[in-house]
């Protein structure tokens, strides 16, 4: 089955030090990497390094990071066809602080990611229409994503969303509706719908008040504590795979990355849920954000042992 991932593209400036600083701060770092990322390309690449193949739409700008994310992206294998140069905008960047428990702040300038707009959508109508697995996440204009969301949907396909960023005033129940699963973490569940969960307990409130508004498949990422998902017909919870982190800038996006996967394969939902949670927790055992993906053969081999 295909999958299809509309979505970001930034080069990553990722800064490493003891602790993240304090408002007003500066601080002596250890080390820093330049990499690929934003959403988007992050889960286009974990896809790609299970072993799959994924389509991807995206832009970046008419400059040297444009060119390096270009480079990059062949080099993870990820088919380039339908990335979009774009002649004004400059391509998005990412500044990641990232301290020794792991733990990261970012701040994103989206660039072109944030000019995608109708008319990328209809210069790739015909790849949306024949996508069965869609993944969107929230580092382009919305209208856009939905708008390709309707054309998978509308082609029996099933539209997945990564609420990151999360809009501080959550999103519209006309919106949800539109889409099938979302995968929220516990700051951008507390957003959608005022609970941030701390246990599966909490996650299954939050998930009932999210499938309450429209969307048809709530899974709450719960970090460290695991991972929570709820349907119509089943729900269940994941512990989290014992791994040991040193960076989890990536882990949302190989866990839908994973996701993806598994429901292209036709997957039962509670088994999509165990191996996109190894996907992410293995990703947090290696730097940096596409580099991080782990592959098919490390992701059966943590689910193997459990």
């Amino acid at each position: 089955m295909t999958i299809t991932v509309f979505g970001s593209i930034n080069i990553d400036l990722t800064t490493y030090s003891e602790r993240l600083p304090k408002s007003g701060e500066t601080l002596h770092g250890q080390r820093y990497a330049i990499g690929l990322g934003g959403k988007g390309c992050n889960q286009a690449v974990a896809i790609t390094a299970l072993g799959a193949k994924a389509n991807f739409v995206g832009r970046i700008g008419n400059d040297e990071f444009g060119n390096n994310a270009q480079k990059l992206l062949s080099k993870f294998g990820v088919n380039t066809a339908s990335v979009h140069v774009d002649p004004s905008d400059a391509t998005g960047i990412a500044v990641i602080s990232v301290d020794a428990q792991a733990e990261n702040s970012i701040t994103v300038i989206g660039g072109a990611n944030m000019a995608v707009d109708q008319s990328d959508v209809m210069r790739h109508k015909i790849v949306f229409e024949q996508t069965k697995v869609l993944l969107l996440q929230m580092e382009i204009p919305l209208l856009a994503a939905l708008s390709a969301a309707d054309i998978v949907r509308s082609n029996n396909g099933v539209v997945v969303l990564d609420p990151a960023p999360a809009p501080p005033d959550g999103l519209d129940p006309a919106i949800l509706k539109r889409i099938d699963i979302i995968t929220p973490n516990e700051t951008e569940t507390e957003a959608l719908c005022g609970i941030k969960p701390k246990d599966a307990n909490q996650a299954a409130q939050a998930a009932t008040l999210l499938r309450a508004q429209g969307v048809k498949i709530a899974i709450i990422k719960l970090g460290s504590k695991g991972v929570y998902y709820q349907s119509e017909t089943e729900d269940g919870f994941v512990s989290a795979f014992k791994v040991d982190s040193i960076d989890t800038v990536a882990a949302g996006d190989c866990f839908n990355g994973g996701l993806a996967y598994q429901l292209s394969l036709g997957a039962s939902l509670g088994k999509a849920v165990e191996f996109a949670a190894a996907c992410g927790a293995l990703s947090t055992t290696k730097a940096g954000a596409a580099e991080s993906a782990p592959s098919l053969s490390d992701v059966l081999e943590l689910t193997s042992s459990v």
